[in-house]
């Protein structure tokens, strides 16, 4: 990323009073970000604090990601009011990786953690990252997890505070090994340290960065119960591992469950089916994206056979066999108006 574009980006949102949703406002209004920040004619003060941001980011290893670039989590971007920049600190390609969330009560059982631990190293061993919120408990042994299994299985870590803020101490050790074999994700500036509202927020992130959720232990009140809420909100899959009904720590999950806002879950075979349906479907659109243009000409608005002749610069034969194949392969979607990609 340009680092005048991110400077500007970074001097709207961290104004006093602008979060996603002014932010997009003023994008919307003035067309580009050199405008919107002029607009807020930030003061001294300001500009110097996040070029020491900015300075610290790039001291610790810390990247900016905004939600124009390729690497922006694309689950994450479809939300409206999604965080225009992100700070990430270890592997940026674990961003491309299909993302599913696994999160639970800090004060999960010995049983309820060996489960979560033993379903997140199976998934990541398939090329999932697994993500959670790195709080004692579940999320850990979702991290531990998916670190133990071989190869180069990822985990991603959203925090409330920022990138560099290691929290809780007892995850310190965890925190380093989720740099080294993973990511750390924050909306946060680097250094920032977190208060009740941004763990809520926090959680949307991890709801929202992935394709599917996974509820372990939770009693309804806890902040996973949140997070999982947030991913039913969100359209996301939704598993939950049932529990003893005496069991406090039981009542979220089976709550899921028995209403049908969330699938069964007994173990890693539940997946499956749909692990192998998404490897294939990756597999096969980075086929297509390295052998034709057809396939980056497409978004989520539907484009005509006759307009693609005039993108991508082939005959109408040419396009049609084309779109036939890559619909084949999921990879397209016929709609009123042409073709999206899926």
């Amino acid at each position: 990323m340009d680092m005048s574009d991110l400077f500007e980006k970074l001097l709207i949102i961290r104004t006093p009073g602008v979060g996603p949703v002014r932010y997009a406002e003023l994008i919307r209004k003035f067309g580009n970000v050199t405008d919107a920040a002029a607009s807020l004619g930030g003061d001294v003060a300001l500009r110097d604090s996040v070029l020491r941001e900015m300075d610290a980011a790039q001291q610790l290893g810390i990247h900016y990601i905004s939600d124009t670039d390729e690497l922006y989590p694309p689950r994450l971007r479809e939300l409206k009011n999604h965080p225009p920049v992100i700070c990430v600190r270890g592997n940026l390609d674990v961003l491309r990786r299909p993302a599913i969330a696994m999160v639970g009560t800090r004060h999960a059982t010995a049983a309820g953690m060996g489960l979560i631990a033993d379903v997140a190293e199976k998934l990541a061993a398939q090329g999932n990252a697994i993500v959670s919120g790195m709080a004692i408990g579940t999320d850990t042994a979702a991290h531990r997890g998916a670190l133990r299994a071989c190869g180069d299985a990822v985990t991603i870590a959203v925090l409330a505070g920022g990138a560099d803020y290691i929290w809780p101490t007892e995850n310190e050790s965890l925190y380093w090994d989720i740099v080294a074999r993973g990511a750390i994700i924050s909306e946060m500036p680097v250094g920032f340290v977190p208060v009740a509202q941004n763990f809520v927020q926090r959680n949307r992130w991890v709801a929202g960065i992935c394709d599917s959720l996974i509820l372990g232990e939770a009693d309804m009140k806890s902040g996973s119960m949140t997070t999982a809420r947030f991913a039913i909100d969100y359209g996301r899959d939704v598993w939950a591992i049932p529990s003893h009904p005496t069991d406090l720590r039981a009542l979220g999950p089976n709550s899921l469950i028995r209403s049908g806002d969330a699938r069964l879950c007994m173990g890693v075979s539940d997946f499956e089916n749909k692990t192998e349906k998404n490897q294939k479907k990756i597999k096969n659109e980075k086929k297509f994206e390295s052998e034709n243009s057809l396939i980056d000409a497409l978004g989520t608005i539907p484009v005509s056979e006759s307009v693609l002749t005039e993108l991508v610069k082939k005959s109408i034969s040419e396009i049609k066999s084309e779109l036939v194949v890559l619909e084949l392969q999921g990879l397209v979607r016929k709609v009123d108006g042409g073709y999206v990609r899926v």
